[in-house]
């Protein structure tokens, strides 16, 4: 154990972690020169193309320092908020962590808030400055930046360039040197935390532990503390570029198990892995179901294909355990699924690759995020889809999530940004200079306000300045309403919304307005309203396509043309009984860009 150096890679979206991962395994000749490619551990074609990591993965790389081998495990970690909780339970499987800054762009909300869950854990942080090679790079400004954040010496700062490789070899001596080496007690009974875990189609849900205490060994019947069922270790081994079986694996290594399990909702993260016929007596603290922050609705474009969007939502849902899925029904849009999302890139990414992974092109309806009702009765319902909300007159009061909001901008644009946010029912809570011109304003606002179009309008006003984290904080109390949108009369429930009633005529007229321009005409009126309850607060009408019926009258008695034009009215209105309104699919994803 002397010899095991568990660490991580914290960093910003685009601070050139994988490039540097990349760096480390061809230095360490993890990766021959013939399989190395760039970002080696970004294996899906949607995470090479965006340049994110959206799946974590784990390596053991072997290293000689002054003639003594060690070998090193990097359990990459994906930066992007929406995965935190993932992050977390990476970051509680390692013991150092490499803090990388970029040195043109300096530091930014997520480097600071995976940072502090670092400390948390009490990981030794190795800072280091990246991308040293760019013409734009400011190394003395961001030195003082991380000596100011962290409080290190600013000789511990070590320069690096993933793309050169300047520096790299300083990296994995400062890890051999400086990151502690594993404490666990090989004598006692297994205790090991599950990290993450991988779907393969010929073996099953795979999952990677690190071994806190004990040892893991081949065959042995092993126990899932927190879902409380039995498997048998089929296979473990450690995790080199592929797949290494070994007959056991020891406490402070980082390994994987196969067990054959076919549900992804049995496995995990964070959850601890002990034997059957010695358990621990504790299981390893922090462990906590991934909770969906954003809801919307996914349907078919076609209705027909609605058991094939439920096998690839299925199959997709064992690549990706957080994704949460139940059937639901909707006058508008027929079948399809209400989904939960751990944020708006997941819901975006979970889009996509059923797109490209399935050839499933889908409709999504407006997100939204869960809120709690409480009835006058005293219940208390979870309302995930606005339809689900109980009538008005039953409401006793309604709670929202609020969350805590981190902007990291440069100081000219903070009068837009403070705008933007109290546009957003925001209230600010602090503002901190961290240098002359970058400014960290800290707002507490409801999600439902960042889950529309936040982070596009906050990218424009800062001219793609400004970096954006957040943290749940709890529900509050809002006086929320529900809108409904209808076309002559009848309500649309898939544009029915939960807002705040301050916004709610505003945004009516607004929704109308658009639907007016999106809808094409009929052959006859269409009212579309937004209504709260029974009252309507906007409305709008689009007229009928008409022809002109006493084109054929040529002069003559008035009362001839009178009568065609009384038929025609007559015609309209049975039409109008019995015609139905098509909205088109441009109109469902409208709602979400009314400002444009």
């Amino acid at each position: 154990m002397q010899h095991l150096r568990n660490f991580c890679i914290i960093a910003h979206i685009d601070h050139g972690k994988s490039t540097l991962a990349d760096r480390l395994l061809e230095y360490t000749e993890t990766v021959s020169k013939r399989d190395m490619m760039a970002q080696v551990l970004d294996n899906m074609d949607l995470e090479r193309e965006r340049g994110i990591t959206i799946k974590s993965h784990a390596i053991q790389m072997n290293y000689v320092l002054d003639g003594q081998s060690y070998v090193l495990n990097l359990i990459d970690t994906p930066g992007h908020v929406d995965f935190s909780y993932e992050v977390s339970r990476s970051i509680a499987a390692c013991e150092g962590a490499l803090l990388i800054v970029d040195a043109s762009q300096g530091i930014q909300a997520q480097t600071i808030s995976n940072l502090y869950l670092a400390i948390e854990h009490n990981l030794e942080i190795i800072p280091i400055l990246n991308k040293m090679d760019l013409p734009g790079a400011m190394p003395e400004e961001v030195k003082d930046q991380i000596v100011d954040l962290i409080g290190c010496d600013r000789d511990k700062i070590i320069a690096a360039s993933g793309k050169t490789g300047m520096g790299v070899h300083d990296i994995l001596r400062a890890i051999v040197e400086r990151v502690p080496h594993p404490q666990g007690n090989i004598n006692a009974p297994l205790k090991a935390l599950i990290f993450d875990s991988v779907f393969n189609s010929f073996r099953g849900i795979i999952a990677y532990y690190k071994v806190i205490d004990g040892k893991m060994s081949k065959g042995e019947i092993v126990k899932f503390m927190n879902t409380d069922k039995e498997y048998g270790a089929d296979e473990v081994g450690v995790l080199r570029l592929e797949m290494e079986p070994r007959q056991e694996v020891l406490a402070g290594d980082v390994g994987y198990i196969i067990t054959g399990i076919k549900q992804a909702k049995e496995v995990k993260v964070g959850d601890t892995i002990t034997s059957y016929v010695n358990p621990t007596a504790e299981a390893i603290k922090g462990f906590e179901d991934v909770k969906p922050m954003v809801f919307a609705g996914i349907y078919p474009v076609d209705t027909e294909d609605y058991e094939e969007l439920r096998d690839s939502m299925s199959k997709l849902q064992l690549n990706d355990a957080s994704l949460v899925f139940e059937p639901e029904s909707s006058a508008a849009l027929g079948f399809g699924f209400r989904c939960g999302f751990l944020g708006m890139l997941h819901m975006e990414i979970i889009q996509e690759r059923l797109e490209r992974e399935f050839g499933m092109t889908v409709i999504t309806t407006v997100p939204n995020v869960s809120y709690k009702a409480y009835t006058t009765k005293g219940e208390m319902l979870e309302v995930n889809n606005p339809s689900d909300l109980p009538d008005p007159s039953t409401i006793d009061y309604v709670e929202e999530p609020y969350i805590n909001a981190t902007i990291i901008t440069a100081s000219e644009y903070v009068g837009n940004v403070i705008a933007l946010c109290m546009d957003k029912r925001g209230m600010i809570k602090n503002q901190v200079y961290l240098t002359t011109n970058r400014v960290e304003l800290t707002f507490e606002m409801p999600l439902a306000e960042v889950v529309f179009d936040f982070y596009d309008k906050l990218k424009s006003i800062s001219r793609g300045y400004a970096s954006f984290d957040y943290a749940p904080t709890g529900y509050k109390l809002s006086h929320l309403v529900k809108m409904d949108i209808m076309l002559n009369k009848d309500p649309v429930d898939a544009l029915s919304s939960i807002i705040h009633r301050d916004r709610a005529y505003d945004l009516g007229k607004k929704i109308c307005k658009k639907l007016r321009e999106l809808i094409p005409r009929q052959q006859f009126d269409i009212a579309i309203q937004a209504s709260i309850g029974a009252k309507i607060i906007a409305r709008e009408s689009l007229s009928a396509l008409r022809k002109d019926v006493t084109a054929k009258c040529y002069g003559g008695d008035i009362s001839r043309k009178r009568k065609l034009l009384e038929k025609q009215k007559e015609g309209k209105k049975r039409m109008r009984q019995v015609g139905n309104v098509e909205i088109p699919q441009s109109a469902f994803m409208a709602v979400l860009k009314l400002d444009d």
